[in-house]
């Protein structure tokens, strides 16, 4: 088939738009990884584009040199795994239920989900919350207060009900109970919504680092790889202002330590890159499940 001269320049065109727009996405990460494998004083003085210029491992040398850094990431891989299992019960469960056109006091349940997407008691009363329910400085503090969200459950819940009604109905004639139904045949038809859910609850819990802060001792048992980090950046940013006359001592005999810019693109590229890598495993289900309501019957 003839490729008309038209065709030939959409397609040109067309490519040169998603190029650009590739590198616009890859960018600002290209960017990070180059300021944090870079000298601190380099950048600091002359900028990194997206190449280290004076290439340098001082900023990952001292975030590892941190004593609680192995333990706090086992904390928040047993975190991320066990809460994204939990999370997508509880949200797929709620939203089954939801999804049922039949259910007493059904609008005045999605509304009051739907009130908490807006609405919140505020910091002290959940501490306060937690405390009286036992869960300070537990395991279960980071799993428990956050089992399900509501933007989730909705999404969820509207995915099963475009799910084919008639199918959910002869597994009921046959005998299947409710709870048979959501596992055998609705799960395994929500592929796409599953895979998606996980992800944002993984990353919710990969990211989170505020409840290490307020829900736990200051011990370090059940601090998060996150919650690591951010007392790294937060003491280099306290010591910043002390150690800039040392830092242009010591870059003036060729000694350098990271500066706090290096270091916060350090943790930066260390909590971002596990996501990265889960991710692709992840992506044909997003496909699917955009191309899932192309074809109608």
């Amino acid at each position: 088939m003839l490729i008309s001269r038209g065709e030939k320049v959409f397609h040109f065109v067309n490519a040169i738009l998603l190029l650009i727009l590739s590198f616009s996405i890859l960018y600002p990460f290209l960017h990070i990884l180059a300021v944090s494998l870079n000298d601190g004083n380099d950048a600091m003085s002359r900028g990194v584009v997206l190449w280290p210029r004076k290439f340098s491992l001082a900023a990952y040398e001292l975030v590892f040199k941190e004593p609680l850094l192995f333990h706090s990431a086992y904390v928040s891989v047993f975190r991320t795994v066990v809460g994204t299992l939990i999370n997508l019960i509880g949200t797929a469960v709620i939203a089954y239920v939801l999804a049922n056109r039949q259910l007493l006091f059904r609008r005045t349940t999605i509304f009051l989900f739907l009130f908490t997407m807006y609405f919140n008691g505020g910091l002290i009363p959940e501490f306060l919350l937690i405390r009286s329910l036992g869960l300070y400085d537990q395991m279960a503090v980071y799993l428990l207060p956050g089992l399900v969200a509501a933007m989730p459950i909705m999404i969820m819940r509207q995915f099963f009900e475009d799910l084919p009604q008639a199918l959910l109905e002869s597994a009921r004639i046959d005998g299947a109970s409710e709870f048979r139904t959501l596992m055998r045949i609705v799960i395994p038809m929500s592929t796409p919504v599953m895979a998606t859910m996980a992800l944002l609850y993984a990353v919710g819990h990969w990211t989170s680092w505020y409840d290490t802060y307020f829900f736990t001792r200051n011990d370090g048992k059940l601090a998060t790889l996150q919650g690591i980090l951010v007392k790294i950046l937060m003491e280099s940013e306290a010591q910043r202002m002390a150690s800039d006359y040392s830092s242009l001592m010591e870059s003036m005999r060729g000694e350098s330590k990271p500066t706090s810019e290096v270091i916060r693109m350090a943790t930066i590229t260390i909590t971002t890159l596990p996501v990265l890598c889960v991710y692709p495993f992840l992506q044909k289900y997003f496909v699917s499940g955009m191309t899932l309501g192309a074809v109608k019957e």
